[in-house]
C-alpha cells in the first residue's frame, strides 16, 4: 500500500470510528478521534471549539433526540479531508431549545467534512437541512408545491 493509500485508509478509519462511536453514545471515543475537538454546524452557524463545547453539544442533542444515529451512505476523499454523506435520524423526545416535544421522528441526508492535517483530525464541518428536519417533526409547514 502506498503512503497516500495508507493515509487515506487511516483517515477513513478515524472518521468511521468517530461516527460509529456517536451511534453508541461513546463520546469519549468520539472526542479522542481528534486532539482538539472542533465542530462547525453550518445550518446554525455554531462553532463548537474544545472538548467541553463539543461534549455539551452532544449531551444537548441526545437529550432531545436520545435515539439519534447516523448511517454512512458514501465516503469520499480529498487532499485534506474525508467527506461523508450520511443519513441522520432520531426521535424528538426532549426539548432542544425550549420547543414543545413532538414525539415525531426525522430522517435527513447530510454531509460531514472531516478536515485533516496529515493524519490528525482537526475539524468536522456538518452541512444539513434543518427545514426538512423541522417539517418532519411538525414544527414547520412546508407547502407541497410552490
Amino acid at each position: 500500500m502506498t503512503e497516500s493509500k495508507a493515509l487515506r485508509a487511516l483517515r477513513e478509519a478515524i472518521v468511521l470510528e468517530h461516527m460509529e462511536s456517536q451511534n453508541d453514545h461513546d463520546f469519549d471515543t468520539s472526542l479522542n478521534t481528534f486532539p482538539h475537538p472542533r465542530y462547525e454546524i453550518m445550518a446554525s452557524g455554531q462553532v463548537l471549539d474544545g472538548v467541553d463545547a463539543v461534549r455539551a453539544y452532544w449531551q444537548r442533542t441526545r437529550a432531545a433526540f436520545p435515539d439519534q444515529r447516523n448511517k454512512v451512505i458514501d465516503v469520499h476523499h480529498a487532499d485534506s479531508a474525508v467527506i461523508v454523506e450520511f443519513e441522520l435520524q432520531g426521535t424528538h423526545l426532549g426539548s432542544l431549545t425550549g420547543e414543545e416535544v413532538t414525539g415525531r421522528s426525522f430522517k435527513v441526508r447530510m454531509a460531514g467534512f472531516f478536515f485533516f492535517d496529515k493524519d490528525v483530525l482537526i475539524c468536522q464541518r456538518v452541512y444539513g437541512d434543518t427545514a426538512t428536519v423541522m417539517a418532519q417533526l411538525g414544527m414547520l409547514e412546508v407547502p407541497e408545491q410552490f
